[in-house]
């Protein structure tokens, strides 16, 4: 693909850096690929590897999903489907990381990982100094509960993007991360949460980041 795949232009330092617009229509590109396979195909494919390498991205930015060498095929008289944890480390749901059958809602979470990925600019899996070490999402999760969005978004932007855009990616993020299955929205629904033709409520802080956070009160961040 000419613009190579989306890890390269988020993660790389020397690489250019996306406008907050592309950026946007990138996610609502990837929503909108996720929900053909889990709602539009004949049979249900779950991706099982969401993550910036496998998003490629051809002359207009326009975001492509590949390598499907992890896809499971779901009929649709099926819910779930039982599945070897051979996925990425950072971007597996907590009900696969349990050793539970997977569902299409596996590749909702991932791709709210992701989402966190292309609104900062930085691993969501890196470690920050928090006082003891943690990982972004639980950060993130915090702030979009206070409102301070804007503090999440790439350095490299300095600020330049639509803060009700971003305000709306970074709680359709939360929603994608949430522990339950049941809380996660279907990729269909994400679409239009992120096409703004459904309101977004204020997601909770996933259960499994609140118990780390109980730990990191007393902590005072700082980006390491």
């Amino acid at each position: 693909m000419p613009n190579g795949s989306l890890d390269a232009h988020l993660f790389r330092e020397k690489s250019g850096v996306l406008s907050w617009n592309v950026r946007y229509q990138i996610a609502l590109g990837i929503a909108k690929g996720l929900a053909y396979l889990h709602e539009e195909c004949e049979d249900c494919i779950i991706h099982c590897d969401i993550k910036p390498e496998n998003i490629l991205l051809d002359a207009e930015f326009c975001p492509k999903i590949a390598d499907f060498g992890m896809a499971k095929l779901l009929g649709r008289e099926f819910n779930s489907a039982l599945t070897t944890m051979r996925g990425t480390m950072g971007y597996l749901a907590p009900e696969w990381l349990s050793g539970l059958p997977v569902t299409r809602k596996a590749d909702v979470y991932s791709f709210g990982i992701v989402l966190f990925e292309i609104i900062s600019g930085r691993r969501s899996t890196k470690m920050m100094q928090f006082g003891s070490h943690r990982y972004f999402p639980l950060h993130a999760a915090a702030q979009v509960n206070e409102g301070e969005v804007l503090c999440l978004l790439d350095a490299r932007l300095e600020g330049d993007a639509n803060v009700e855009e971003l305000e709306v990616i970074c709680r359709v993020a939360c929603w994608c991360i949430q522990d339950q299955e049941s809380d996660r929205p279907s990729m269909g629904q994400a679409v239009r949460m992120l096409e703004g033709v459904v309101d977004v409520d204020m997601p909770p802080i996933p259960t499994s980041l609140q118990d780390l956070m109980e730990g990191d009160r007393s902590d005072t961040y700082s980006d390491s």
